[in-house]
């Protein structure tokens, strides 16, 4: 695993360190008075998302983790995985539904995604910031209903459930924000 000097850190590089694979939110250089420099740095967890604090002695070696990200088209399901294929060599990967996190609720078949892969792990997923997706469940729009920024909730071809305006009814192609999980706009048909 190649070392990497806290003085060379990037914003999103991965470090391999004892409590697990963290990527670098933010770094911070600081040169006291008195004193060595350090490095104030603040690192995700890339599997829980937790966010930790860690300060290092400048110059000081970590372990950096190559991260290999994958072009993949998400084929279909298989039981309560999710088989992808790899674009560039056509290899076939069959991923576990915890490995993919919330993006299950945004991936339908033929979609495209990138994973992140770790010693042959998924550590992460890399969707659009939008996806169009199908209502196939909600009650249906009440006429004459113009509360404004009223909501009902609607479910998904993926079966991910949100809250959506209430003009919104089943077969209309809706945008959604797959940071958050949320109603952005309904798409044109």
């Amino acid at each position: 695993m190649p070392a990497v000097s806290t003085n060379d850190l990037k914003n999103g590089m991965s470090l391999n360190l004892q409590e697990g694979l963290f990527s670098v939110v933010e770094f911070q250089h600081v040169k006291p008075g008195k004193g060595g420099a350090f490095v104030r740095t603040k690192l995700k967890n890339v599997r829980s998302g937790a966010v930790i604090e860690r300060t290092y002695r400048a110059d000081e070696k970590l372990d950096q983790a190559l991260i290999d990200k994958r072009e993949m088209q998400y084929l279909y399901p298989d039981g309560g995985a999710f088989v992808f294929m790899d674009n560039q060599d056509y290899e076939q990967l069959t991923a576990d539904r915890a490995s993919l996190g919330a993006s299950v609720n945004f991936l339908k078949e033929g979609d495209t995604a990138v994973l992140q892969m770790y010693d042959g792990e998924i550590v992460g997923v890399d969707l659009p910031a939008a996806v169009e997706l199908t209502v196939t469940e909600t009650e249906p729009g009440v006429q004459g209903d113009r509360v404004s920024g009223a909501r009902k909730p609607a479910t998904l071809e993926t079966g991910h459930t949100l809250q959506v305006p209430l003009f919104v009814n089943i077969g209309d192609r809706i945008k959604v924000d797959t940071r958050s999980g949320e109603y952005i706009t309904r798409a044109g048909g």
